[in-house]
């Protein structure tokens, strides 16, 4: 059964609680598509140039050397799963700029979300995923809360300490997602979540004249954020070495 690639006009909101408190709201715009299906839309391609792009080499992997859907099918088969549809929910590049905080490959059996791949990308270039999944790869529901060790540097204003909990509520007409970062008296909230609607070029237009060079954007307004907490007077943490396997 094909799937025709959709458009979220969302919005991600990131609220941080402790000694520091800081939070935003930001619209973003993302793409659902079917890795492995040909964009019908005169905008937006696969693995080329155009306004609006996804490319393999930046998911599934390192930045810049990824591998796409196989290697999201070799995660899930790696842990027992093999699903008959594998999607992936990630921001698309403009004008061949890209900058993805997080993406996520969302692994089907049948009509049920079995799976997820949290896709981490820092800024300084590392990349570390997280394998979100129930146990018997039971059906994801709205009220699940699947927990994860932290072991990725992301903000330089928090510990490589705690866990995280994921919340998917993923259905036919909206996305919702929710990762909340647990340690101790400190911690974050971040949320991402929009309505689903067919990805046209019209849409694509709209986003790039509403958020233009949505990724560069994105980028612009975390250093910003960066510079919020600098003057609140969060204490910086320096980067230490990525962890050695690449999902956890």
């Amino acid at each position: 059964m094909s799937f025709a690639p959709q458009h979220i006009a969302g919005a991600t909101t990131h609220a941080r609680r402790g000694s520091v408190h800081n939070a935003f709201r930001y619209g973003v715009d993302y793409v659902l598509i079917d890795p492995e299906a040909p964009s019908p839309v005169r905008l937006f391609s696969r693995n080329r140039f155009n306004l609006a792009s996804v490319h393999d080499k930046n998911h599934g992997g390192a930045p810049k050397n990824g591998c796409g859907l196989p290697w999201a099918r070799d995660v899930f088969r790696d842990a027992g799963l093999t699903p008959t549809r594998v999607l992936l929910l990630t921001q698309p590049s403009f004008l061949g700029y890209v900058f993805n905080p997080v993406s996520f490959w969302l692994a089907y059996r049948g009509p049920d979300l079995v799976a997820v791949i949290a896709e981490v990308t820092n800024t300084m270039g590392d990349r570390h995923s997280y394998l979100c999944k129930r146990e018997g790869f039971a059906p994801i529901r709205r009220e699940d809360r699947i927990t994860a060790e932290k072991i990725f540097h992301v903000s330089p204003f928090q510990d490589v300490l705690g866990t995280y909990q994921f919340n998917y509520d993923i259905t036919a007409e909206r996305v919702s997602i929710r990762i909340a970062h647990e340690n101790g008296e400190e911690g974050l909230i971040a949320t991402l979540f929009g309505p689903r609607a067919p990805l046209t070029n019209g849409a694509i237009l709209r986003a790039a004249l509403r958020r233009p060079m949505g990724p560069l954007r994105a980028l612009v307004l975390i250093h910003w954020q960066a510079v919020k907490l600098v003057l609140k007077g969060a204490r910086f943490r320096r980067r230490p070495l990525p962890p050695e396997k690449e999902v956890s």
